[in-house]
């Protein structure tokens, strides 16, 4: 067989064909580099990412626009991973308020921003206004207040399990709205907060069940003696 026939044959293949295969890619860049190929190309990867339920950019090298422009053409995605890294994504305000224009938001069920340090308030409640099927929400390690806090409350009847590791700005007000309003969550973490003790544990008087994370975060002082620090 002649090369110019392998690339006819190639130029043959239908796109949910191509489809199929470009979501097999793992890599933006190879998914970028294939749509530049040719008409027929970019129409598979698009339909490519209208098929996938998750999408990762936890690692990769994304700004604001790449990734709202990937997101925006996932329909179908329930699992959105925007946690930043230091090569990695780094999403800020102005690229949550383009995520919240994309038709999965209201779908998607599990959303990371931990680490994100270029959010606030505003770029997440304009976010999370919008995805209220949510029921897990890693938002630790962020500069996010109460207001956050309340717009979760508010928009995410069906949250399960919420990370606030680190979120120095949420006082129990905060955490009080929270637990009052979401009645279906399980578990929450709020590991290194500034919190006193007594509130947190008041939060077990709301919902008995509320598993608070780490393990072992209530046990008396004398418990921690010897414990590794990390």
């Amino acid at each position: 067989m002649r090369e110019g026939d392998e690339e006819a044959d190639i130029g043959r293949l239908p796109i949910d064909l191509l489809a199929h295969i470009f979501s097999l890619f793992a890599s933006f860049k190879d998914l970028a580099q294939a749509s530049s190929v040719c008409r027929k190309w970019r129409q598979g990867v698009k339909e490519s990412l209208a098929r996938r339920e998750s999408l990762s950019f936890s690692g990769w090298k994304t700004d604001d626009e790449s990734t709202a422009r990937l997101v925006l053409l996932a329909y179908s995605l329930k699992d959105l991973d925007i946690s930043r890294s230091r090569w990695g994504c780094q999403i800020t305000d102005n690229g949550l308020n383009q995520l919240s224009t994309a038709k999965c938001i209201a779908n998607l069920s599990s959303v990371s921003m931990w680490g994100s340090t270029g959010i606030t308030d505003k770029g997440v409640i304009q976010l999370i206004s919008r995805a209220t099927s949510l029921q897990h929400l890693n938002i630790g390690g962020t500069f996010i207040t109460d207001a956050s806090l309340f717009a979760i409350a508010d928009s995410c009847p069906h949250l399960k399990n919420i990370i606030l590791w680190g979120c120095r700005h949420v006082t129990e007000n905060g955490l009080l709205m929270l637990v009052k309003k979401c009645g279906k969550l399980k578990s929450i973490n709020v590991w290194g907060m500034r919190v006193p003790m007594d509130s947190i544990i008041g939060l077990l008087t709301i919902s008995p069940a509320l598993q608070i994370q780490p393990k072992g975060m209530l046990l008396p002082d004398h418990a921690y003696q010897g414990w590794p620090v990390y």
